[in-house]
């Protein structure tokens, strides 16, 4: 039997040491049929487009593809990791689903530090966020602002 190796727990970010142009590490997502369904499971969106193929091209999508709480969830997956368990995650803007992101394909979630500025005693981090599939951005660009301690 194989054993799944065990995600570590990210490590803690300050404020201090993010600047500006700063860029998260790139986290990938292939999207097979089953994650798909589990997400729309998951997440109660039995809506078919997301997990029937033959009814998501009935409506003129090329295959069925991830609905919008699983690709905000790679999105905060991707920042979370980056900034620790003492950062919180205050708002995510510009959230915008541009292409479909289809099963089968292998998405890619991309962050970049555009902005940080001092909030009374808080360190908060602007980070711009988009959703790749062979180059093309299907998801984005938004932003996703984060406090960080120190």
């Amino acid at each position: 039997m194989t054993e799944t190796p065990q995600r570590t727990s990210p490590r803690q970010r300050t404020y201090e040491e993010v600047e500006v142009g700063d860029t998260l590490p790139v986290v990938t997502y292939p999207l097979p049929v089953h994650r798909l369904v589990l997400a729309a499971g998951g997440t109660r969106d039995y809506t078919a487009i997301h997990h029937n193929d033959a009814y998501a091209r009935a409506t003129g999508a090329p295959a069925m593809y991830a609905n919008a709480i699983l690709l905000q969830g790679m999105w905060e997956r991707a920042v979370r990791d980056w900034i620790g368990s003492a950062g919180t995650v205050r708002a995510l803007r510009g959230f915008r689903m541009r292409r479909f992101t289809l099963v089968g394909s292998l998405a890619r979630v991309e962050g970049t530090v555009v902005d940080k500025r001092r909030e009374r005693e808080t360190g908060v981090v602007e980070i711009a966020m988009r959703t790749l599939v062979e180059d093309a951005v299907t998801v984005g660009p938004g932003t996703v602002v984060v406090t960080l301690p120190g």
